[in-house]
């Protein structure tokens, strides 16, 4: 049986030096000082120069960050975005969970992310969670939980709808948020209805990669008492959230047989709201990329994804 590969420390360098040449690629502009700025953000955070370049080619209505490191569990804040004033609301909610292995990531970095759904209609909530070697599974989990009983409770502030709520993650991002709408258990630890969750997209999922073959996903999920109960595959069922599960067929860290038997398993099991989306040569950086706008032309992947959340968080009637 041919080894499968997951999220591992090795390919955090590939994906970081994936972006890297990318985004070189896309920024050689005339003004040379844009690139020489660029460039010196590299040597600190390729995802926040991805970030930093979606940022200035931003349009004419951009969304707008209202809230900035806003405490919503012990050490741990979010950031709310919300469209261009010019969107009339209330509108549809988002909580939107970065990727990183468990080990990386922080919100700051994933505005292009947030910007992207709130200017196409969506309040967007992203917030950070505790990491490896500081927190260990469940940590995860009860942190994600605590940021969707946030915005349900305060979504309306920033004009959002409450009963209109939905989960997006990358990577390690979109496990959390597939185990949160998946496996009931956690939402209702935080005091949160399990069926507040209208829809889920899950880009470049882990969602059937046990046993832990490589040392992230031990250091993050090997202390579980079943390493069975980290899988989110192990909770489909026919009831689930619309679950909009995508990957690339490029990509060699996450991969997309994990998108793929997720999908196969909801729909054996009677879902008819399962939509499993592969695009052809995408890898694993290059479907979060497609989100911002350096990168929108590699894949319809902002696009389809924000359609499938509309079509699922429709106004309750």
């Amino acid at each position: 049986m041919a080894r499968r590969r997951q999220i591992t420390p090795r390919a955090r360098p590939t994906m970081l030096r994936r972006l890297a040449w990318g985004l070189a690629v896309a920024i050689l502009v005339p003004v040379a000082g844009l690139g020489v700025v660029l460039g010196g953000l590299y040597l600190h955070s390729p995802v926040q120069a991805l970030d930093t370049a979606d940022r200035l080619l931003g349009g004419d209505a951009p969304a707008i960050r209202v809230a900035e490191g806003v405490p919503f569990a012990p050490g741990l804040a979010l950031d709310v975005w919300v469209p261009p004033r010019e969107v009339a609301g209330p509108h549809p909610v988002l909580v939107f969970f970065y990727g990183g292995s468990w080990v990386n990531g922080r919100r700051q970095d994933y505005g292009f992310a947030a910007r992207a759904y709130a200017e196409r209609g969506f309040v967007v909530v992203v917030p950070d969670y505790r990491k490896v070697p500081a927190a260990r599974f469940p940590a995860f989990l009860r942190d994600g939980a605590a940021a969707v009983g946030w915005a349900e409770r305060n979504a309306a502030r920033f004009g959002g709808d409450p009963r209109r709520l939905a989960l997006a993650g990358h990577s390690a991002g979109a496990w959390i948020a597939t185990m949160l709408a998946l496996d009931r258990r956690w939402l209702a630890a935080a005091g949160v209805r399990p069926d507040v969750v209208r829809a889920v997209v899950g880009l470049a999922g882990p969602y059937d990669f046990s046993p832990f073959r490589w040392q992230a996903a031990r250091d993050a999920l090997g202390n579980a008492a079943n390493p069975r109960d980290t899988q989110p595959i192990r909770f489909a069922r026919r009831d689930a959230p619309p679950l909009w599960l995508a990957t690339g067929d490029a990509d060699d860290e996450v991969r997309p047989r994990n998108s793929r038997a997720l999908a196969a398993r909801q729909q054996a099991l009677g879902s008819r709201t399962t939509v499993l989306r592969v695009y052809p040569g995408l890898g694993h950086p290059g479907i979060v990329m497609a989100l911002s706008r350096p990168f929108r032309r590699l894949a319809p992947v902002l696009d389809d994804s924000a359609a499938f959340l509309r079509a699922n968080t429709a106004p309750v009637r």
